[in-house]
């Protein structure tokens, strides 16, 4: 088990320094401004919404976003795994209720934000 996971972060790590290449190969980096890649992402997130309201496999549209979420933190000089880690201890603690299928913050819910 613990092989496969080593093997497959191995297989993402190589996956996102190809993504970065095809970046700079198209001057997605240098060329452009957060502002733009932001715009493309909600563009994405739009079709993301689409396939999943349309029932359709979202696989393309993950995909993309993921795309421009790296080209955002490469041109931000944030690596990957700095923002995940970011993510998660600014969730691990979290608790909260479920309701109509939405995650709500027991801080939300106490009115605390």
């Amino acid at each position: 088990m613990e092989q496969e996971i080593n093997e497959e972060n191995r297989g993402i790590e190589i996956s996102i320094q190809r993504i970065i290449s095809w970046h700079l190969a198209r001057n997605l980096i240098h060329g452009s401004d957060d502002k733009q890649q932001v715009l493309k992402l909600m563009q994405e997130v739009g079709e993301l919404s689409d396939s999943i309201c349309k029932n359709t496999t979202p696989v393309d549209d993950i995909g993309d976003i993921i795309v421009i979420l790296i080209n955002i933190a490469v041109r931000n000089n944030l690596p990957l795994k700095h923002c995940i880690d970011h993510a998660y201890e600014d969730i691990k603690d979290r608790t909260g209720i479920m309701k109509d299928g939405i995650f709500i913050k027991a801080s939300d819910i106490d009115g605390n934000k």
